[in-house]
């Protein structure tokens, strides 16, 4: 019961509120109206005073004025906002004079209005947004961003919308030009970069004097990847880009006259058919040795630098045969030496066949020096320590088969200075299958100046 009292009440005070304010206020400007025009025609006098006439023109403007103020509610309720992100700055000053840092590159704009408004300013063209530092010197300066938009129903936020900004005066040096080469790696292995020739020695760089004392290097960044269908001849890049570098390798921010070269790159593909050369490691089992070594390739085409090739005589490979005590065959995958980019075989199979092992003995194998510093002659003590006798182990078809002449005894000067000294004795053979030692250990010598 006291629910459907207090609704009552509701109702009433909404039936009062609108005919006190809405509809006896129209009522009485009606009846003004009426008087206005009761000295014109008496159908129009008749019309407008007729209950019904004025009840109708009090609910029709009554209408009116509801769908006024909702409307304009619909205004202030209706409100969205949007974020542009990432909207270019644009500053405007002498760019040949002065430098500005501080100034972001990049800010983001909230759009605050009705969705089609915001909508329409999004198609339509607009300024984006800018500073204007024209007549600020040399010094920090606090500016304030702007945002020039067509739709000037729209109300915006950037942020941020003021920054702090130094401004230099922009000098320049000369630097020299050099040039790093990315992604080698990826250049075909047989292929190699002799030479790169850039079409001038020096750039100018420009910008704050403190930015350009940091200047270590300029550097042509030339990319292996740009150069397509890389072949043996001259290639060149057009536009390489430049960067200039400190001291510790970090890019510094300057700018480059001009920003890019041009680069003549020579492409060689040095390449030398080399032997293959097996070097056993370890002793074998008591009582064996080998007795022949056979390769699946005998020889390979090396490919890289030029000075490398030249000195390069064959490829070592070695093989583990410690305690090997029957015949075996080994897969190796073959390394590339130093200065070496490519093999023309990757792996190969080594067909080691073990024998029972014999020694002979070579006499009067003489001693050769290795090593000596020039200016410096040696000579032995005694006779004995002229020649030694050489033991050599092997298969007993190897060994027969060496002369004297096959074996190297030697003694390593490096190092030593005037006077009497005991040196080992070291020896070695033509045949890797075979293993050499000097019954003789050490011999004593005398250096003298020469």
């Amino acid at each position: 019961m006291k629910k459907t009292n207090i609704f009552v009440r509701i109702i009433r005070f909404i039936i009062s509120f609108f005919d006190k304010y809405l509809i006896s206020p129209i009522t009485k400007m009606i009846l003004k109206i009426i008087d206005l025009f009761k000295s014109n025609t008496k159908t129009i006098d008749k019309f407008l005073s007729k209950k019904s006439t004025l009840l109708i023109i009090s609910l029709i403007l009554a209408f009116a004025t509801f769908v006024v103020v909702d409307s304009q509610s619909s205004v202030l309720i209706d409100q969205y906002a949007e974020i542009l992100y990432d909207q270019q700055v644009t500053a405007v000053y002498n760019e040949e004079s002065y430098v500005v840092e501080g100034l972001p590159e990049k800010v983001d704009i909230t759009l605050i209005g009705q969705r089609r408004h915001i909508f329409l300013a999004k198609q339509s063209p607009s300024k984006g947004v800018s500073v204007d530092l024209t007549g600020l010197k040399p010094g920090n300066h606090k500016v304030t961003l702007k945002y020039t938009q067509r739709i000037s129903s729209l109300d915006y936020k950037l942020d941020p919308s003021q920054v702090t900004v130094t401004i230099y005066e922009k000098v320049s040096a000369t630097k020299n030009l050099t040039y790093d080469i990315l992604h080698q790696d990826e250049l075909d292995s047989k292929l190699y970069i002799n030479s790169v020739t850039l079409d001038r020695d020096n750039v100018i760089i420009k910008g704050a004097q403190y930015k350009l004392d940091q200047v270590a290097t300029v550097k042509a960044l030339i990319d292996v990847n740009d150069i397509s269908n890389a072949k043996s001849g001259d290639v060149t890049l057009k536009d390489v880009p430049l960067v200039a570098y400190d001291n510790e390798g970090n890019i510094v921010n300057v700018e480059i006259v001009p920003g890019t070269v041009d680069a003549t790159i020579n492409i060689s593909s040095p390449n030398k058919e080399i032997p293959i050369r097996v070097i056993p490691k370890g002793s074998l089992a008591f009582g064996k040795s080998i007795s022949s070594i056979e390769t699946s390739v005998n020889k390979v085409t090396v490919y890289g630098r030029q000075d490398v090739i030249d000195e390069i005589e064959n490829l070592d490979v070695e093989i583990d045969v410690k305690g090997l005590e029957k015949d075996k065959d080994y897969t190796v995958t073959l390394k590339k030496p130093n200065g070496i980019t490519d093999i023309s075989s990757k792996t190969i199979t080594v067909k080691v066949k073990v024998d029972n092992s014999i020694s002979k003995e070579f006499e009067n194998i003489s001693i050769q020096s290795e090593n000596l510093d020039p200016g410096y002659k040696v000579q032995a003590l005694t006779e004995n320590d002229r020649q030694v006798t050489v033991v050599v182990k092997g298969s007993s078809d190897v060994v027969n088969s060496i002369e004297p002449s096959d074996i190297k005894a030697y003694i390593n000067l490096k190092g030593y200075g005037v006077g009497e000294h005991e040196v080992e004795v070291k020896v070695t053979g033509n045949d890797n299958k075979l293993t050499y030692s000097s019954k003789t250990k050490k011999v004593k010598i005398r250096i003298t100046q020469g």
